[in-house]
């Protein structure tokens, strides 16, 4: 069933579609989306196809619908764009939160930010007409698309079905206890500022570095700021020190008593920026985190948000994640998650045989080093293999000896990026191409690139793989809470990232939750793997809050 807005937004038109997306029944038109989606859904509920999840499912949640499955021609025109070779464009997040810029977390590197547009640059369409035409088109590619990766079509209805978790989840809000999370900055920071300006801790901090550094200073106020680089720069040359930059790396490798006050600083600034009491009074309401997510936002097919800082909440901040009284927290993660797709997608045997053990890097150990004692080390080299690093450590050779298969696909997948060519995850979600000038530099340099792009190549393989996995776990998990008793009220998943689920439920409902988590995994390991013998563990318990998470 086609959705679009009226011409000047003033209703909605829907419009079914057979399975070639022609045309099969009249335009209707109607003032009020929910309740023509109400009739359908109570009737056993169609596939909805709209532009942007995000742009038309909240008009649905604000009164009280949900739905069952839909088709995001959006989130599919950007999976189709990449499979024919074109450039990554993050999908659209909806506009409704606070801030209109996606956070991107880079491959190798930490969260940039990157302005929201729409699929390819291209505006979405405008009326059902063109919605309908677009639809028609999709189907047509995606028939050929699928004759050369049979999985596609399921990544289309795990992307879509990601895109309703995403804006439900964004609609529940995670449990956040604003009296825990004022005690925790408090403990951390000292009493909240009544005007602008640092918390007291920090401002205590402030002056001892300044004190160190600028030990001469008589005159009022600092001598230099710790949040400016160039001041911090400044004053260590002042020092006889010569730094580079003001990273924990390079300052823990010189001896001054200022270093450690500074790195402090540092951190808790971080932490009174990211979420202090603005992040709380921005985006804190009723006892909820209500964030914004953007399934498919990172060019690994990961989540991103637009704002709010959801997918990177601190350690320290876990504490303030609790159910409400009555209810529980059902979190669980899949254990060693990337290491066991390697093992799915390169049929590596030795490597399957030893996902069946619920520590993965311990059998890894015991079969290519024999010491399973020496867990440590078959980590690290697995992980260097997996990220490009060019170690030649004892752990790597003895892995490369013992699992050929699996270091054979990710060197292929290596050499594919270094030669300017793109590789797919199990679904077909195909990394985008290099710029067409990304070679027309110096041979020094065009070797530099060429490598990098061997290394996000090789790991892109399997990210996008257990990105894959992680959407189909979240369809059939948000299939599974709905199908549960809400007597009590709703199990609602609130918290997703990149392989973790936390699920927030009455306290009667925890066993009936953590069947549904473990049935969801065991699902998503059969469709998105299927049967290759590999074992990806699912742990999930009920807890009171997210600090309580191993």
């Amino acid at each position: 069933m086609l959705v679009a807005r009226t011409r000047g937004g003033t209703g909605w038109e829907l419009q079914a579609v057979d399975e070639a997306g022609v045309a099969a029944g009249p335009v209707r038109r109607v003032p009020r989306l929910e309740t023509a989606v109400r009739e359908q859904e109570a009737q056993g509920g169609p596939r909805w196809v709209w532009w942007r999840t995000a742009e038309v499912y909240p008009v649905l949640l604000d009164a009280g619908v949900r739905v069952a499955r839909c088709y995001d021609a959006g989130a599919v025109e950007s999976l189709l764009r990449t499979h024919a070779g074109e450039a990554f464009v993050p999908p659209q997040s909806s506009g409704r939160e606070p801030t209109a810029r996606t956070q991107q977390i880079s491959l190798f590197g930490e969260a940039e930010a990157a302005p929201v547009e729409d699929a390819a640059g291209e505006p979405a369409p405008g009326t059902l007409d063109e919605l309908r035409v677009l639809h028609a088109e999709q189907l047509a590619r995606l028939s050929e698309v699928r004759r050369e990766d049979p999985g596609f079509g399921l990544l289309v209805a795990a992307e879509s079905a990601a895109c309703l978790a995403a804006v439900e989840m964004g609609r529940a809000g995670l449990p956040w206890s604003v009296r825990i999370h004022d005690q925790v900055l408090e403990d951390l920071l000292g009493p909240r500022p009544q005007h602008t300006g640092r918390p007291r801790g920090l401002q205590t901090l402030a002056e001892e570095v300044a004190r160190l550094l600028a030990p001469d200073h008589t005159g009022p106020g600092l001598p230099m700021n710790p949040d400016s680089p160039g001041e911090v720069l400044k004053a260590f040359k002042r020092q006889g020190i010569q730094l580079t930059t003001t990273r924990a790396w390079e300052l823990k490798t010189i001896d001054h008593p200022a270093v450690a006050p500074l790195l402090r600083y540092k951190e808790l600034a971080r932490l009174h920026v990211a979420h202090g009491w603005a992040w709380q009074d921005q985006w804190v309401r009723d006892g909820r985190f209500h964030a914004e997510y953007v399934p498919g936002g990172v060019v690994t097919g990961r989540w991103a948000t637009s704002g709010g800082g959801a997918l990177q909440i601190p350690k320290v901040m876990r504490a303030c994640v609790v159910a409400d009284p009555g209810w529980v927290l059902v979190a669980a993660d899949a254990g060693q998650l990337e290491p066991r797709i390697l093992a799915a997608l390169s049929g590596d045997r030795g490597m399957i045989a030893a996902t069946a053990d619920p520590d993965l890097y311990t059998a890894l150990a015991r079969q290519a080093l024999g010491r399973p004692e020496a867990r440590g080390e078959a980590k690290i080299g697995l992980l260097a293999a997996m990220y490009g690093a060019r170690a030649n450590t004892p752990a790597m050779v003895a892995l490369q000896r013992r699992f050929p298969q699996a270091l054979a696909l990710l060197e292929r997948a290596a050499r594919t990026g270094e030669d300017g060519g793109s590789v797919r995850s199990v679904l077909g979600r195909t990394c985008p191409p290099p710029d067409p000038s990304w070679q027309d530099v110096p041979p020094e340099q065009a070797l530099s690139r060429s490598r990098a792009r061997g290394r996000f190549t090789r790991n892109f393989v399997i990210q996008a793989s257990a990105a894959d996995w992680a959407n189909a776990l979240v369809a059939g998990l948000r299939r599974r809470l709905a199908a549960l008793d809400e007597t009590d009220g709703r199990a609602e998943l609130v918290f997703f990232q990149h392989d973790e689920v936390i699920v927030h439920a009455p306290a009667r409902l925890s066993e009936a939750v953590v069947a549904a988590i473990v049935g969801s995994g065991a699902e998503a390991t059969a469709l998105v793997l299927g049967e290759r013998g590999v074992r990806i563990p699912l742990a999930a318990a009920p807890i009171g809050s997210y600090a309580e998470k191993n």
